[in-house]
Order: structure tokens, then sequence, then C-alpha cells
């Protein structure tokens, strides 16, 4: 059974999740893969800002922050349960 995959920006601040696939185009992929976002990467949400817009994700022992548009076009499959969606 496939796991459910969501986009990145829907990631709750705390949850953890693995990089199932990058779909952003232009210079926002080559970004994210220069950072060492690439398939099978562990993220976690850890920071959002007070108006809901960017995030700031650790990434690869970084802290990195992504606004909503450019998360959206990262899938990844979280490693535990999501309670609740926003």
């Amino acid at each position: 059974m496939d796991r459910l995959s969501i986009p990145l920006n829907l990631l709750p601040v705390g949850c953890t999740a693995r990089v199932k696939e990058i779909k952003a185009k232009g210079n926002i992929r080559r970004r994210m893969l220069d950072l060492g976002l690439v398939t099978g990467t562990e993220i976690e949400a850890v920071l959002r800002s007070p108006s809901g817009d960017p995030v700031a994700y650790h990434i690869r022992g970084a802290v990195i922050a992504f606004r909503s548009d450019e998360a959206s076009g990262v899938l990844v499959e979280p490693t535990e349960k999501l309670r609740q969606w926003r």
C-alpha cells in the first residue's frame, strides 16, 4: 500500500517526513537540489513565521526557510501519522 504523500507546505510544525519527489522547476528546483533536498532526504518543519509564511525546515543539519509556493513543489511522505490537517 502506498503511503500518504503531501506537499511540503502542508507538513505541520514539529512533524518529520522524507522527500518523495521534487516537482519544482527552474531556479527554485536548482536551489533545492543545491541545498541537499533530494529524494529520501529527511526534513522537519520547525518554525512557522507569525504571518504563516515562510516556514523554516531542518534539512541535513541546517535550518532553511521556504515560502509556501516554493514548498508546494516538494512531495513528502510523513514519517509519523499526522493527527490534524490545517
